[in-house]
């Protein structure tokens, strides 16, 4: 039997985890959709196993992952995501994750990431190792990869139309921090207004082409 503790930001999802995971015997004793909520969680809880999807709703689950690893708690991360970029795969195992899944894997390959998690080995779907050895033969091939995972977050948050002073509000961020931020990615990708960053952004499918994006 085995602790898990949920970071996804759909309750759907999270149901259905639970539901999955006791099923099989393991104990999921906490769940969130917030990272800073989960960290607190984490810290009072000490679960083995973290089940961590990246995307939380203009948030980073990789923030999560590189606090954890900052403060060296022992927990181990299985990422469960529909991010198939191979910047986001190399960097979750650079900060100490575990295993890598895909959703809309077979069950059978979470619950495999999870035992061998527990046993302090990695694991990596077929699919997923190839995402790997690309980010690591092609390193320049995805300029995303130059960002820190904070930095991915706001681009993300800019592209989605908020201003600095929204972003600040919720990354718990001064607004001047923010446009730094801000200066400093748009300078790392070599593009001079926010058109170029939403172009950007579509192109190496960090958003959906078909996603609506604010007047800015």
């Amino acid at each position: 039997m085995t602790r898990v503790y949920l970071v996804e930001d759909h309750q759907i999802m999270r149901d259905g985890l639970r539901a999955l995971l006791e099923a099989r015997g393991h104990t999921v004793v906490g769940e969130s959709a917030d990272p800073t909520q989960a960290l607190s969680d984490l810290l009072r809880l000490r679960p083995e196993v973290l089940l961590l999807d990246l995307n939380l709703g203009g948030r980073s689950g990789l923030e999560l992952q590189a606090e954890l690893q900052r403060r060296h708690l022992p927990v181990r991360t299985v990422v469960l995501t529909m991010s198939a970029q191979p910047y986001q795969v190399a960097e979750a195992l650079q900060l100490g994750a575990s295993a890598y899944v895909l959703k809309g894997s077979p069950a059978s390959e979470l619950m495999q990431a999870i035992e061998l998690a527990v046993q302090g080995r990695k694991y990596l779907g077929a699919n997923v190792a190839d995402l790997a050895l690309e980010a690591l033969t092609q390193p320049d091939a995805d300029p995303l990869s130059l960002l820190s995972p904070r930095e991915r977050q706001i681009i993300l948050m800019v592209v989605q139309g908020q201003s600095s002073s929204a972003i600040g509000v919720t990354l718990h961020l001064s607004p001047k921090t923010v446009a730094t931020y801000r200066s400093r990615l748009m300078r790392k990708l070599g593009v001079t207004d926010v058109p170029g960053l939403v172009r950007l952004a579509v192109r190496h499918k960090l958003i959906d082409a078909e996603e609506p994006v604010l007047d800015h």
